[in-house]
């Protein structure tokens, strides 16, 4: 995700959390993995994943295989909006985005997408909802956000999404604590089985 690249994740904490408890070499080391790290995935040719979202640059999957790793993350383009661009309910077709980089996207943005490339979902990350798994576009795109009581001020949910081998897709919730406590990553019997949701 956008949090894997150095420029973020050196503001963000990571870079002072290894530097304290190890060395800033560890983190250089953990910068090599993360921009090796692949940044879609499609499963069976029908639902493809990202971090962010869809590009106004993306035609065809094959620009996306043509992405060279290891790379740093540029701060526009095809790579860029992979990773940091996000639906919006009241955008048609492309807007700024408020995170001051990438671009918004709306529901027929995704549908023509779709449609285009043949695909029945978009899986996607990177904005915190409440109850850890949120649907757009009429479920033709899914964020999934799998940090419950993210960074202890946010009381949202977790979820985590299994897709069998019909392509059926059910989702996992994490529910925040109810007790914060500093050492808790989410409730010991947190997890509840979800929803199945029928191919789309």
């Amino acid at each position: 995700g956008n949090h894997e690249s150095a420029s973020i994740n050196r503001i963000y904490g990571f870079y002072d959390e290894c530097k304290r408890r190890f060395s800033v070499k560890i983190w250089r080391i953990f910068t090599d993995c993360f921009n090796c790290l692949p940044v879609a995935a499609l499963i069976d040719d029908r639902i493809l994943c990202m971090h962010g979202g869809l590009s106004p640059e993306l035609r065809s999957l094959r620009q996306i295989r043509d992405i060279r790793r290891p790379t740093d993350i540029p701060d526009r383009g095809l790579l860029c909006d992979l990773l940091w661009s996000d639906p919006d309910k009241v955008v048609r077709g492309w807007g700024p985005n408020d995170r001051g980089v990438s671009y918004t996207f709306g529901s027929d943005t995704v549908s023509e997408f779709l449609k285009r490339l043949d695909l029945d979902l978009i899986c996607r990350a990177h904005q915190v909802v409440e109850d850890g798994f949120e649907f757009f576009a009429n479920k033709q795109l899914v964020t999934i956000f799998s940090a419950p009581n993210y960074c202890g001020e946010f009381d949202n949910a977790g979820a985590m999404m299994s897709v069998d081998e019909d392509l059926i897709c059910s989702f996992q919730i994490l529910k925040p604590n109810e007790k914060k406590s500093k050492f808790s990553f989410g409730s010991r019997g947190g997890v509840k089985t979800g929803f199945p949701y029928p191919k789309v």
